[in-house]
């Protein structure tokens, strides 16, 4: 099993955040202050209060963390986690605490990078001029059908040398996101004819809401978690090149 090369060095590594250095700094002035993604509007919420209570509220369970003990524990084991996050994503919000979880469990050190500066990451890669992460950020640029995106979280396991054991992009495959957004904007009349498109808008990001405060939303939290760990397992055991 031959690690992929990384561009992280410990001395970058060590300029993220730990995860409640990074809870600290969402709800800080400075943070408050740069452009958000579209969903909520550009403005930014403090969201550190629902961090903390998603990471108080995510569990491991017993065989997860014994997954986790045991590929640490393994030659070329994940030993650093280094997360790419914009709290305002509720995918970041959903799945980071989590990884927090995995990575004490694991005794990994963890660092988090936010993936923008002032203004919102746009386009393929990011511009260095504008965010001070963006040499991370285009190094684990998430790649599909022949496209580059910035995708948050990104979540990367590496290992004590800090080489790339496997890269974790967005959400779960079981939870199909996008169509999910699709079918309940329309159940609330999103670009309905004869509808008022602002208040369908908001019915549909209450439905959304109430989606994250849903059984389901665990459900997915976990689901991340056993992707994870699935993918470093047979990373291990197989090596990089059979990996999809």
């Amino acid at each position: 099993m031959h690690p992929t090369p990384s561009v992280v060095t410990a001395q970058r590594f060590a300029q993220g955040m730990t995860f409640d250095q990074y809870v600290a700094y969402t709800g800080t002035p400075d943070n408050l202050a740069r452009e958000a993604g579209w969903w909520l509007g550009t403005t930014r919420h403090d969201f550190s209060g629902l961090l903390r209570t998603r990471y108080d509220l995510c569990r491991l369970s017993e065989a997860q963390i014994a997954a986790i003990r045991w590929l640490a524990a393994q030659p070329g084991g994940p030993a650093n986690v280094l997360v790419i996050s914009e709290e305002w994503s509720s995918d970041c919000r959903r799945d980071v605490p989590i990884v927090a979880r995995l990575a004490e469990a694991g005794a990994l050190t963890l660092r988090i990078f936010p993936r923008d500066g002032d203004k919102l990451g746009r386009g393929p890669r990011a511009d260095p001029a504008d965010s001070p992460n963006a040499d991370l950020v285009n190094a684990f640029l998430n790649v599909k059908d022949g496209q580059t995106f910035q995708t948050v979280p990104t979540v990367v396991f590496l290992t004590k040398a800090l080489e790339v054991l496997y890269t974790y992009f967005e959400f779960p495959a079981i939870y199909h996101k996008m169509g999910l957004a699709k079918a309940m904007q329309a159940a609330a009349g999103v670009d309905r004819p004869g509808e008022n498109r602002e208040q369908a808008w908001g019915r549909f990001i209450r439905n959304w809401g109430g989606l994250q405060d849903s059984p389901f939303w665990q459900v997915w939290t976990s689901a991340a978690v056993d992707e994870m760990l699935s993918a470093l397992h047979e990373r291990l055991v197989v090596g990089p090149h059979e990996l999809p």
